[in-house]
């Protein structure tokens, strides 16, 4: 598996975040590999200072580390950490399952809906970026129609530190169908306000994009020597 395309002139830093990410996700860059401004500046055709900053939100995700003397390197990414966040993950997006069934209004469970079957047509183009983008937008609707401020923020976070793994599952063969159908029980549960199958829909479907993911990161880093 080859680097992703390079992220044209212009780019926003986090556009850099998520190009860097994915080829550390994917195995392109392994553990120890030396993350060098400089090259990766002319890869993409920018200023050092977006790289800089992206690097510094990569440490922050704990996809890189930065080690006196020696720069910004790919961090070992151990399996019990990702199941940990995947864990509260799990957890908070049961939350805001059960808190949107109770509370979204009816104009926001249509628009729910609505976004949802839309996405058919991604999912039969075999669509991923497309899908990944109508995932994290699916997703953030359901935070938001938890109507609490303080578990959304707690969601975002942790789905920020996921994200390059959630996009990853997104290319196993088969993941986009099975994405859109456990979407589909959460939305069902939501629109007929069944709060407790709400939440376990949504705590199954983060439970399959955790071994997905854990699948995607192992099968990726198998297939490559290192950098």
């Amino acid at each position: 598996m080859g680097m992703s395309e390079p992220v044209r002139s212009g780019t926003t830093v986090e556009e850099l975040v998520r190009a860097i990410a994915d080829d550390i996700v994917s195995g392109t860059w392994l553990p120890g590999a030396r993350l060098d401004e400089v090259g990766l500046a002319r890869r993409h055709a920018v200023s050092r200072t977006p790289v800089r900053e992206a690097l510094a939100r990569l440490v922050a995700m704990g996809l890189v580390e930065s080690r006196p003397n020696r720069g910004a390197l790919v961090a070992k990414l151990g399996e019990d950490h990702l199941r940990s966040m995947f864990e509260a993950m799990t957890e908070l997006e049961g939350i805001c399952a059960r808190l949107a069934a109770q509370r979204m209004s009816a104009s926001e469970r249509s628009r729910l809906e609505a976004l949802h079957h839309a996405a058919m047509r991604l999912v039969h183009l075999g669509a991923e970026e497309d899908y990944a983008r109508h995932n994290a937008d699916f997703h953030s609707r359901l935070y938001d129609g938890a109507h609490s401020v303080h578990v959304c923020e707690l969601a975002v976070i942790t789905r920020r530190r996921l994200a390059p793994f959630r996009r990853a599952q997104f290319r196993m063969p088969g993941r986009l169908v099975k994405s859109w159908d456990e979407h589909d029980t959460i939305v069902r549960a939501i629109m007929r306000a069944d709060v407790a199958g709400a939440e376990a829909a949504a705590r199954a479907h983060v439970a399959t994009v955790s071994d997905a993911s854990s699948q995607f990161v192992r099968t990726a880093i198998s297939r490559r020597d290192p950098v």
